[in-house]
């Protein structure tokens, strides 16, 4: 499959890495240029045992690319993975990277077809998938939901063992809008990894 993945911090930066290993066509998106430029000479922006190697295997086969073009990035993908920061603090939890690339995928989406799938992997409270990021693609989009599919896919990864966690989780978790938004994103999954997927509503992927 196709998959865009906003972000090239700890958690896209190791998910891309491992989906393009396991053969999918991953391009990873980030706004800083210095950090997509050091990414494409192979110098790593966080450490990560592992994560180097895989890295560069990717990279040279060409199933990984690191680019800082969103729209071209989402235009050509099946799959949007939302992997950008939700800072902590002052007791409250900062969404404005979540809205600012659910907008920006959203006005993509006005321009594509083909049905897409927007998933988002970055740590989130409940109910922000299906209000916050649902109404910015609605209304960036022009299109409703089911047009466009909505999933929320929780990572679990412990810093020093993300690329292990990744390649043999115990359990893989889909939260979805409908059985259609899941079905295309248990391809993602599906025959690569010896692990149970487990269907849920997007507040309990949230929850989880």
């Amino acid at each position: 499959m196709k998959i865009a993945i906003i972000g090239t911090g700890y958690v896209g930066l190791v998910t891309g890495a491992c989906l393009a290993a396991k053969g999918h066509n991953v391009t990873c998106i980030d706004n800083n240029q210095e950090i997509v430029e050091k990414i494409n000479r192979l110098q790593m922006p966080i450490y990560e045992p592992g994560l180097e190697d895989i890295l560069k295997k990717v990279m040279a086969s060409g199933n990984l690319t690191v680019t800082t073009d969103l729209r071209s990035a989402v235009l050509i993908s099946d799959i949007s993975i939302v992997a950008v920061g939700t800072p902590f603090g002052d007791g409250d939890i900062d969404l404005s990277y979540i809205e600012e690339s659910s907008r920006e995928i959203g006005t993509v989406i006005r321009e594509k077809d083909d049905y897409h799938i927007v998933c988002i992997k970055s740590t989130v409270v409940p109910c922000t998938t299906d209000t916050l990021v649902k109404n910015c693609l609605i209304a960036t989009s022009g299109k409703n939901l089911g047009d466009f599919g909505l999933t929320m896919n929780p990572e679990f990864l412990r810093e020093g063992k993300a690329v292990e966690d990744f390649m043999y989780p115990d359990r893989i978790v889909i939260g979805a809008y409908d059985n259609k938004s899941f079905a295309v994103m248990k391809k993602v999954y599906a025959g690569l990894f010896d692990a149970p997927i487990i269907q849920v509503n997007l507040r309990t992927a949230e929850m989880i």
